[in-house]
């Protein structure tokens, strides 16, 4: 994209890096609630809500307290049951919690029952992600897409944010004595107008993104593509950085890469590939977000191989390849080749990755921090991009422009120089081999 572009881009959509901030949360302390439904067993509905404290950790939120309520479906109008709420709303006023959040998306009525009838304020598990995502965005993509993310969600719940004033200044009647509609409704009007012409104006930026993104790929339609997917957190910085030895940003948080960064990467045989890191997956990860990241996820879905990055440290990684994998259905990218690699065997005892080997022949084992196990990725990426193998080839002396090609592309485990010509025994991708399909020897 050309700085001119760039600079339409900040101009139209009013992104300019001074203007966004990271958000300054008034909620400081928060209770966690969550309901569990039947069927789930109390060890999952805990390991969820250890989640969503390290979102709210994440976002700069002390957690003070963590409680869950069996139910089989939440309720309509408050979500969990009034009882319920009436002892968190005493135990909040008593710890002087700022904040509850939910463990779910609420609807804007549940969220404004909650907070008119206890006395307390609510958000969700979408809001938290949001404002993370907000703090995290750093390039103008990033930023764009987050804030359409954002007026997403904030366009079905401005009643509840503009309510207070009707209920400050009491109801207004006419001269004929019938009521007429109070400040907050018409400036609820007033801002879902305004917020629809944003979300037109940055679905048209991103649709400018996404264009030069496939004019990118349609410039580099032979060079193969290799995307890290995997749930956040589960060490996709730290080997996309031990590949390249680029400088991307690790840190022991949810959602600390937000853009993709791609870089070119040579492995041992044949031509370079391009390697990229992605947005960490998520439980629950909101609908509009996963739309509205649809430009960064395109390489996602234009990839000819996924390396799905999985923490073995953490026990609940089968429910976590699962979670990945619902993701990718939903961009349309469940179709692609996929390798399985599980991370951090520097975390666990021997014996268990032995164990969990036998759950996943197929996958590979490393530790990306120790650089552990690196090589035994790089071949089977290789083998899985170009189907590499061993061939005999015989170049006469008068090829050596050949010579000079196998060397660079193929991975050379014998060379002799005989009377007549050149013996070697090379690996070569099927992509590849047809260069030299005269010289091969049986």
């Amino acid at each position: 994209m050309n700085s001119e572009e760039k600079d339409y881009l900040v101009e139209e959509y009013d992104l300019e890096q001074e203007e966004w901030q990271e958000l300054e949360r008034e909620e400081k302390t928060a209770f966690l609630a969550a309901i569990v439904r039947q069927g789930e067993n109390e060890k999952d509905s805990q390991a969820s809500l250890d989640e969503l404290e390290r979102l709210a950790d994440t976002a700069g939120i002390e957690v003070l307290g963590k409680y869950t309520q069996k139910r089989n479906q939440p309720e309509r109008a408050t979500y969990f049951g009034k009882g319920f709420l009436e002892d968190l709303a005493h135990k909040m006023r008593q710890a002087q919690a700022d904040v509850l959040i939910v463990n779910e998306e609420l609807n804007p009525i549940q969220a404004r029952n909650i907070e008119n009838d206890f006395s307390i304020r609510v958000i969700d598990r979408t809001e938290v992600i949001l404002s993370i995502f907000h703090d995290h965005a750093r390039t103008r993509e990033a930023k764009l897409q987050v804030r359409l993310a954002e007026l997403q969600y904030q366009l079905p719940r401005l009643r509840r944010l503009w309510g207070h004033f009707d209920k400050e200044r009491g109801s207004v009647r006419s001269s004929g004595g019938t009521a007429t509609r109070g400040m907050g409704e018409k400036q609820i009007e007033i801002d879902k107008r305004l917020i629809r012409e944003q979300i037109r104006k940055i679905n048209k930026g991103i649709s400018a993104v996404t264009q030069h993104k496939e004019t990118q790929r349609k410039q580099r339609d032979k060079t193969k593509t290799v995307c890290l997917v995997g749930y956040t957190n589960a060490g996709k910085s730290t080997l996309f950085n031990a590949f390249t030895s680029a400088d991307v940003l690790v840190e022991d948080k949810l959602f600390a890469t937000l853009d993709s960064t791609s870089r070119q990467l040579k492995l041992s045989t044949s031509f370079p590939i391009v390697l990229s890191d992605t947005v960490g997956f998520i439980s629950n990860l909101p609908h509009h977000l996963v739309a509205s990241f649809r430009a960064t996820l395109m390489e996602v879905q234009d990839a000819d191989l996924l390396l799905h990055i999985v923490d073995l440290a953490d026990e609940r990684f089968d429910y976590y390849i699962g979670q990945v994998n619902t993701v990718l259905a939903e961009i349309g990218a469940d179709k692609t080749p996929q390798l399985l690699i599980f991370n951090k065997t520097d975390l666990v005892e021997d014996s268990y990755v032995s164990f969990v080997k036998k759950a996943y022949p197929e996958a590979i084992f490393i530790s990306a921090l120790k650089q552990e196990h690196i090589t035994d990725l790089t071949e089977k990426i290789e083998r899985q991009l170009f189907q590499n193998q061993l061939y005999k080839i015989f170049l006469p002396y008068d090829k050596g422009s050949l010579a000079s090609l196998l060397h660079e592309i193929g991975q050379i485990e014998k060379e002799e120089y005989r009377a007549d010509g050149i013996y070697l025994e090379a690996v070569v991708s099927q992509e590849d081999i047809h260069r030299f399909q005269d010289y091969l020897l049986t």
